[in-house]
């Protein structure tokens, strides 16, 4: 966490981003770590967990996080919670928690509370097109036997 928390201020003190920082442990050793890289990479989606999430899978040639512990700064945000559910780590260590983030000026109680509502009352509109179209391509992935289930 130590490690996690001073990627944190690595990060902030050289303009990459908020200061937010990440590691990934597998066997007692770091295999990612990550800083928020918002700013410097003009990228939305490179917060911290994300850009530890990539480093240790790319490092382990593998999509998933199979026996890992992942150590954050801060509690993650909800597509943060979205990837390293999709990683599959064993842990998630956290040290600050979202209400310290929202004391800051990192709220993402408003995407929290946008989840919860149904499509039709969202503030961005999310509106399904051309499901006949898309639906075949789903098909043809549930009949592959080649297909790589994750």
């Amino acid at each position: 966490m130590r490690e996690a928390i001073r990627l944190s201020r690595e990060g902030m003190e050289t303009g990459h981003g908020g200061p937010f920082g990440a590691v990934i442990v597998k066997d007692g050793q770091i295999i990612g770590r990550g800083f928020n890289r918002v700013l410097s990479s003009n990228d939305p989606t490179a917060h911290a967990e994300v850009t530890a999430i990539r480093e240790a899978c790319s490092n382990l040639k593998h999509f998933q996080l199979d026996d890992c512990i992942l150590y954050t700064s801060c509690e993650p945000c909800p597509m943060c919670m979205g990837a390293i559910y999709w990683a599959r780590p064993k842990a998630v260590y956290f040290a600050n928690t979202r209400k310290d983030a929202a004391d800051i000026g990192f709220d993402d109680d408003f995407i929290y509370n946008e989840l919860e509502l149904p499509f039709e009352i969202r503030k961005l509109p999310l509106l399904p097109l051309l499901r006949n179209e898309a639906l075949p391509v789903f098909e043809a992935w549930k009949n592959n036997d080649r297909k790589t289930p994750y």
